[in-house]
């Protein structure tokens, strides 16, 4: 996930584990609606206003109908509209418990895994991140764990402010290399089929720059917790997760 978006979700769910008490899934479905908290304008996750809307929009009604109710989203963007959000769920958390205490959140079984891919140009010839040296120039995010990862490998690197700029630059030859996450990579690559990246995968060899990806839900009662998790056997059993992200350009990779 861009931290940027990240960052604000999870602020979102300090907040909310702070200030709101979520639902019980029978409040839930007397309700009619499963609340998801979601920026208006992150694409490919999420959109108020484009269509598709974003695999977080699309996730988040087939997670719904599993319960057999309607998805109600919750757009935030600052922390002032955090406060007053009233949602149950966010999508695409690190699946990582101890990650989580501070943000209050309660996660789900992973669904898929990410972390920072390595991207060259479809012509290069690195074959992975054990490839990279001192005389590579490789675009991260600022701030990032790849970025600190590879500093300690002694690894050239150029920073960016986000993802996308770092994959244009791989594009037009300023830099060998770039990381970012396989979502953004994979949606680049649907927006640019004229000049597009090869992903080469993740380094598992660090276990900062790959992890799983859960539902992260916000107090949730036992039969809630156990409600989501049968309704994402039953979407990745039917491959409904997979065609979601796909319509993205996304492959996922099988939880760990």
């Amino acid at each position: 996930m861009k931290p940027r978006l990240l960052a604000v979700l999870l602020a979102a769910a300090t907040l909310l584990a702070t200030h709101a008490s979520a639902r019980s899934l029978d409040g839930i479905r007397q309700r009619r609606a499963l609340g998801l908290c979601a920026h208006p304008n992150s694409l490919p996750f999420a959109s108020k206003a484009a269509e598709p809307p974003g695999f977080q929009i699309e996730m988040g009604r087939a997670l719904a109908g599993q319960l057999g109710v309607s998805l109600a989203t919750d757009w935030i963007i600052s922390t002032i509209q955090i406060r007053r959000a009233d949602c149950d769920i966010v999508l695409d958390v690190i699946a990582d418990r101890e990650a989580q205490e501070e943000s209050g959140l309660r996660i789900s079984k992973p669904y898929y895994r990410t972390g920072a891919a390595l991207t060259v140009d479809p012509d290069s010839t690195i074959t992975s991140f054990h490839s990279l040296n001192e005389r590579t120039k490789v675009g991260v995010q600022v701030g990032s764990a790849a970025a600190m990862v590879l500093g300690r490998r002694h690894v050239g690197i150029s920073i960016f402010g986000f993802e996308d700029d770092a994959l244009d630059a791989l594009i037009n030859h300023e830099i060998d290399a770039a990381t970012v996450t396989p979502a953004t990579a994979g949606y680049y690559n649907l927006r640019h089929p004229g000049r597009t990246v090869r992903v080469l995968g993740l380094d598992d060899s660090d276990p900062i720059l790959s992890w799983n990806v859960a539902v992260g839900m916000m107090r949730p009662d036992e039969r809630l917790r156990a409600a989501i998790d049968e309704a994402l056997d039953s979407l990745r059993s039917a491959g409904t997760i997979g065609t979601i992200y796909g319509r993205y350009g996304i492959t996922l990779l099988s939880p760990q």
